[in-house]
């Protein structure tokens, strides 16, 4: 892999310790070499590690596999030999003598379970269920709290890609009028229960974001080489996603859409919006099953008001996922998760490099020599503020580039618990942490 091409040598040293030398100096790899698990020779089968095993594992955790129940449950026991239970950074962690996962198959099934206290914990992703299920006797009683946690995780972007690689994707101006005609306050309104906010920024929420920050001068100075890489609205930080009505017969909103398709030289003929060559504006939004279908209907349904023939497929998922991997698709719906320390994985996303490589994440085909240097600009900064300046710059390179119809996210996590389950007052930067909660006595 991309990882391990990058180190030179492993070293065991001592009893307990690997040695790890780089190829050439790398700030992120330390971090990325962090997050991996080192296995025990005598313990790992190289030959079959890729087959399932109910065989327990070696691990160094504070819990340990204490009963498996194929299919149904995995219960974890505290390991009172944890080597890391008295360190400062341990404390208030790790509370629950024992852990019990269950698996459901369907989630209708999972919140009953949760609403009889089979399940201490619910962490909610389906925004009709909490806003209009989370009534029963138990809660109105106040034997479960309901709660929302902030983070101050980055949104990432969740959203229609675009692919370019396709002729009818090829010009930005009709990439940024189909990315605005996507009627989000209709949506959230009469589809998500007002649950939603819009994505603004593939890192909205967090100090990483450019929404609604003009570009600083050290920003300007990144972008210099590529003048028209940022669009001046999201270099003066004013730009946002268009906003409609909520109607959806908001004819403002559909306007600024028809007029960028004017301006790229389209034209409404017989109902059908066409270019200078008679040619219809269509395109075929692949889907996995029906994932995504409800947003897509959404946006077929405002396109088809200005004269755009957008078809939506829904196929298996062996099917997507071949598709997928080899960029067969006009636009697909993509969630691309943002952290606070955005690396080499932003290559595989949008580099140059990733464009013509079957089965990377560079699903908009993108290719484009500003990104590319800011990806380089943010792997190579050595202090915070450059290392922020540069992800700023490269927020704005994206957005203006209208590779994606931003959506939508969850503006906190939603998290419901039996009151017997207790938590700290104070909220991580990461929002609810399940390993400091505890059991009231």
């Amino acid at each position: 892999g991309i990882t391990a091409a990058k180190i030179a040598k492993m070293e065991k040293v001592g009893e307990h310790g690997v040695r790890f030398t780089f190829k050439r100096p790398d700030r992120e790899l330390p971090l990325i070499l962090g997050l991996m698990p080192v296995l025990p020779e005598h313990a790992t089968d190289a030959a079959g590690f890729d087959k399932s095993t109910l065989k327990p594992m070696v691990g160094s955790g504070p819990y340990t596999v204490s009963n498996v129940r194929p299919g149904e449950s995995i219960t974890l026991k505290r390991n009172p030999n944890y080597w890391a239970r008295n360190l400062p950074s341990k404390k208030g962690f790790d509370n629950f003598d024992q852990i019990r996962i269950n698996y459901f198959r369907d989630d209708n099934a999972m919140f009953e379970a949760f609403r009889k206290g089979l399940i201490d914990v619910r962490i909610e992703g389906n925004p009709t269920r909490w806003t209009e299920e989370y009534n029963f006797p138990a809660l109105r009683e106040g034997h479960v709290v309901r709660e929302t946690f902030k983070t101050g995780l980055p949104s990432g972007m969740l959203g229609f890609v675009m692919n370019t690689r396709r002729k009818v994707f090829h010009d930005r101006t009709v990439r940024e009028a189909l990315a605005g005609l996507f009627d989000f306050e209709w949506a959230n309104r009469n589809i998500y229960d007002s649950a939603y906010e819009r994505t603004r920024s593939y890192f909205g929420g967090s100090f990483l974001s450019s929404h609604g920050i003009p570009a600083s001068p050290a920003e300007e100075a990144l972008l210099a080489p590529f003048p028209n890489a940022v669009a001046p609205a999201i270099m003066a930080g004013t730009w946002s996603p268009p906003e409609s009505d909520g109607s959806g017969y908001d004819r403002a909103f559909l306007k600024k859409g028809y007029d960028l398709l004017r301006k790229a030289g389209y034209s409404i003929q017989d109902h059908r919006m066409v270019d200078a060559e008679g040619n219809p504006l269509q395109f075929e939004i692949l889907i996995d099953g029906n994932n995504g279908k409800a947003a897509a209907m959404v946006w077929q349904r405002t396109l088809a008001k200005i004269g755009v023939d957008a078809t939506i497929r829904s196929v298996d998922a062996a099917q997507y996922q071949q598709r997928v991997t080899t960029y067969d698709f006009d636009v697909i719906v993509q969630s691309y998760p943002s952290s606070l320390s955005p690396g080499t994985e932003q290559v595989g996303r949008w580099g140059s490099a990733s464009r013509n490589v079957n089965g990377t994440y560079n699903f908009a085909g993108v290719a484009n020599p500003a990104i590319d240097a800011l990806i380089s600009d943010f792997l190579q900064a050595r202090s915070e503020g450059q290392f922020t300046t540069a992800v700023r710059a490269f927020d704005r390179a994206l957005l203006s580039g209208f590779y994606v119809v931003p959506l939508y996210h969850q503006p906190a996590q939603w998290v419901a618990r039996w009151k017997r389950i207790r938590h700290p007052e104070r909220t991580s930067l990461y929002g609810f942490q399940l390993p400091t909660w505890w059991h009231a006595q």
